[in-house]
């Protein structure tokens, strides 16, 4: 699978340990940045990887900020984009199961790293049950095409 990454300089560390992670399972992994400590706006981030999931380029995204709460409001932003943030197992299934979530919003100052690495391994895992959620997905989908 393709998988856009990005982070903050809340997430630079956590990045670097989930690239890592999804390389040894397999996966191809951009990693569009940050690539230092110092201090970055997140929503230029956010963008990218909602053009490059939006657009087909990208399979998944993931984006890292301190709480994602800005992250996943600017993913939302973005045609094409249903970002879940990722706090609980709870949030992450139904991000997948019932939202078809296609970018994982994580934040650092919310979660430690395993359970980081633990929630986007089951995010991963997680598929999309359809049915009457994807009338719901389409509904969303709608809403980004008409307001």
């Amino acid at each position: 699978m393709r998988v856009v990454i990005a982070a903050d300089h809340n997430g630079v560390l956590l990045k670097s340990r989930l690239t890592h992670w999804l390389i040894v399972h397999g996966h191809v992994v951009a990693d569009i940045g940050t690539h230092t400590a110092e201090t970055v706006d997140y929503p230029p981030l956010c963008a990218e990887v909602g053009r490059r999931v939006g657009s087909g380029h990208d399979d998944l995204g993931i984006v890292i900020g301190g709480s994602g709460q800005g992250e996943v409001i600017a993913c939302n932003k973005m045609r094409g984009v249903r970002a879940g943030l990722a706090y609980s197992r709870f949030a992450v299934e139904i991000s997948r199961s019932n939202n078809d979530a296609n970018v994982m919003v994580l934040g650092t100052k919310v979660l430690g790293d395993d359970e980081a690495e633990e929630l986007l391994a089951l995010w991963l895992d997680t598929p999309f049950k359809g049915g009457v959620h994807a009338a719901r997905v389409a509904q969303i989908s709608s809403l980004e095409q008409h307001g």
